[in-house]
């Protein structure tokens, strides 16, 4: 069953492209047209606003905030093409580093797992993806930037959970011997799978199905899984749920074709429920079954607190 816990007026002027809770659960940020982002305490139910941030010259569509064992930091993109990470001292949030090497807008942020270190992958609307990471002996950032990654565009970045069914000994300490992988989505209808080589990206796979742009993709958490499983959705109405159990050859099945475009796919913290979100208002939560099948458990009418379950 969901219940709607609390309904947040975030007071921003202009339409809100993404709202993201911290790793402890204990503040939201959330990002706008009216090109800011905002940081609020939601403790114990309440919210109260930390923080309004002013630093992006245009829409900023997504949010990601790093792993507590590096600080409180929060990064931002937006159509003004560039990334900043934001650093939290004594309760207020200042520019911690500006990436500003995109010729075109920055549409997706996501802090890499914490076990890589301090790495936060960037794709952008001129077709490529930047891999940004910081370098702790000399405290400064080191880019590099896989070119041409979609044509036309990215739109969407996840990475591979760092304990994979391919490398699952949880007693692997060194970073050094983790193989970085992410998932990107992008305007020419694919979904495209990155390996980290030495000092470059290469691509692993790439999956075609979709008809229409893909918007959002999500590497599921491999927590208790036996097998890869990658959700992505498009603007040909449909979500596609990705499974691998090698990491090579990868089959896909369609979740749903909803009534609208699909923009989001999210994953829980454990993996084994999926919820997307679109054009259709609504917000529907999805877990497969013992059979294998995808089932809808729950949908939430957006705007509305209406909650249906089944």
């Amino acid at each position: 069953m969901v219940s709607i816990l609390n309904s947040i007026d975030t007071g921003h002027e202009d339409m809100v492209h993404d709202a993201e809770v911290d790793y402890y659960g204990l503040r939201l940020a959330t990002c706008s047209s009216d090109n800011s982002v905002k940081v609020y305490d939601i403790k114990n139910g309440g919210t109260a606003l930390l923080d309004d941030l002013k630093g992006h010259f245009g829409p900023v569509w997504q949010i990601a905030w790093s792993h507590p064992k590096f600080g409180n930091l929060l990064a931002s993109c937006s159509y003004d093409r560039k990334v900043i990470i934001w650093k939290e001292q004594n309760g207020k949030f200042s520019k911690y580093y500006e990436y500003a090497n995109h010729d075109s807008s920055v549409n997706s942020v996501q802090f890499a797992p914490p076990e890589y270190g301090l790495v936060l992958a960037c794709g952008s609307s001129d077709g490529s993806i930047s891999i940004l990471s910081y370098i702790s002996e000399t405290h400064n950032w080191d880019a590099k930037k896989i070119q041409n990654a979609h044509a036309i565009g990215c739109n969407a970045v996840s990475w591979a959970p760092a304990i994979t069914p391919m490398t699952s000994d949880f007693s692997q300490s060194d970073s050094a011997k983790l193989v970085k992988r992410l998932v990107s989505g992008g305007c020419d209808n694919l979904v495209k799978i990155w390996r980290e080589e030495e000092d470059r990206w290469v691509e692993e796979n790439k999956l075609e199905v979709h008809s229409d742009w893909v918007r959002d993709v999500a590497w599921a958490p491999s927590i208790g899984l036996h097998q890869h499983t990658i959700a992505s959705c498009s603007q040909d109405r449909r979500v596609i749920i990705w499974t691998s159990d090698d990491g090579t050859n990868w089959n896909s099945t369609v979740l749903q074709t909803f009534d609208d475009v699909v923009w989001n796919v999210s994953w829980s913290l454990n993996g084994n429920i999926l919820a997307v979100s679109g054009g259709d208002n609504k917000i529907t939560l999805w877990k497969q079954n013992l059979q294998g099948n995808w089932q809808c458990v729950s949908d939430v009418v957006k705007g509305q607190g209406q909650i249906n379950s089944q």
